[in-house]
């Protein structure tokens, strides 16, 4: 499976994912530990965290997959949201809730 697949199948089959540097737990930067703590804040209680600073192929594969520079990347129902600018401001104006509320559970 190439990584392009590989993250295909990640983005399509969870209904929240983000790729981010390090984990929820122990974020390795602060956009990423932006995000983590809106996703906490918003309720998201479990989601799919790839840290793609454990496999290079992933950490390339994600900006071409998204055609999008920057980490973190934000997917919810298999679509990309995007990173910590757009993610913060969706959530300030109430859309990511919104956009939350409606994953497929």
């Amino acid at each position: 499976m190439s990584t392009h697949e590989k993250i295909h199948q990640t983005v399509t089959s969870n209904p929240v994912v983000l790729f981010m540097k390090g984990t929820p737990q122990f974020p390795q930067c602060g956009f990423s530990s932006t995000v983590a703590q809106i996703l906490k804040q918003s309720g998201v209680d479990s989601y799919t965290a790839v840290n793609v600073l454990a496999d290079e192929e992933i950490r390339q594969g994600i900006k071409d997959y998204a055609n999008w520079p920057t980490i973190p990347q934000l997917y919810i129902n298999g679509e990309f949201v995007g990173g910590c600018d757009i993610v913060r401001e969706m959530y300030q104006s109430g859309e990511l809730k919104t956009l939350l509320d409606s994953v497929q559970k």
